[in-house]
């Protein structure tokens, strides 16, 4: 393959796109993996992703920007999970079934009673390649608050994450960082909708945490290697689907996968060689 047949995807301006929205959306859904990993909230990013769909669809009803329907509805998802949760005997997880099940079912009853020549298919799937400027306005600037609340508080939430109990006896307020991280969740959410859609963003937000926490033993390092990762992946599913012509956002979740179950196989190799010098000893 020559030169120029590698390089015609920076060619087109909807390629280009897509790899700035992939620039955009690594890093913020790579960050926020990496507590969601700790904290055993992949099932919340599942749920709230889902959830959203509903004030999606309300939005464009009333002819609101999409954004706020699908904020506004995640964090009523979220709230509304943990009142239930610390109201019941059920568990946590349960509640987050019941919910993101009740709301996704919710907002599909409502997409299919919509009669309009308008798809809303790519908020389902994602639509990488028809990114616009607005959605990449959009995407940066939710990427750099969710990235820099997440940078600028990484140590108090992951204190958080750990231990809520010791958190609030050294005086953080962890009702803030609880609500801050399910605020950067939605707001998370609604960035990788362009780009990945519902149905694919629970994958970046958990699939790069989860390989840098096999990988690493240090939430520091953890953090580095979930955004290298995210964005590698990400770059590079985007540029093989121009030439396998698959949708990129299925590329990249399977590039993910791949590399989880290398990251799996690593450590359990590791895992077996000192298990093996600790017998010998």
């Amino acid at each position: 393959m020559t030169l120029d047949a590698l390089l015609m995807p920076f060619q087109f301006p909807f390629m280009q796109n897509a790899f700035w929205i992939v620039l955009l959306v690594a890093p913020p859904t790579a960050l926020l993996s990496c507590f969601l990993v700790l904290k055993g909230w992949a099932l919340m990013g599942d749920a709230v992703s889902h959830a959203t769909l509903p004030g999606i669809v309300l939005a464009w009803i009333l002819g609101l920007p999409l954004i706020i329907g699908a904020f506004v509805a995640g964090m009523a998802c979220a709230l509304a999970t943990g009142y239930l949760s610390h109201n019941s005997r059920i568990k946590q997880d349960t509640v987050m079934g019941v919910v993101f099940s009740g709301m996704f079912g919710l907002g599909i009853v409502m997409y299919t009673s919509i009669h309009t020549n308008e798809h809303l298919d790519h908020v389902l799937f994602g639509n990488m390649l028809g990114v616009g400027s607005r959605d990449l306005w959009t995407s940066g600037l939710i990427a750099v608050i969710v990235s820099g609340l997440l940078l600028l508080k990484w140590k108090d939430l992951l204190l958080h994450a750990f231990d809520p109990a010791q958190a609030q006896a050294v005086g953080l307020n962890t009702k803030l960082l609880h609500y801050g991280l399910l605020a950067s969740l939605s707001l998370t959410i609604v960035a990788t909708l362009s780009s990945v859609g519902l149905i694919l963003a629970v994958a970046l937000l958990v699939t790069p945490g989860a390989i840098a926490f096999l990988v690493v033993r240090s939430f520091g390092p953890m953090l580095v290697v979930s955004v290298i990762i995210c964005t590698i992946s990400m770059l590079a599913g985007t540029y093989a689907s121009f030439f396998l012509d698959s949708a990129p956002a299925p590329t990249i979740v399977l590039i993910l996968t791949g590399l989880f179950i290398l990251a799996f196989i690593y450590r359990l190799g590791v895992t077996r060689r000192s298990s093996r010098r600790l017998t010998a000893r």
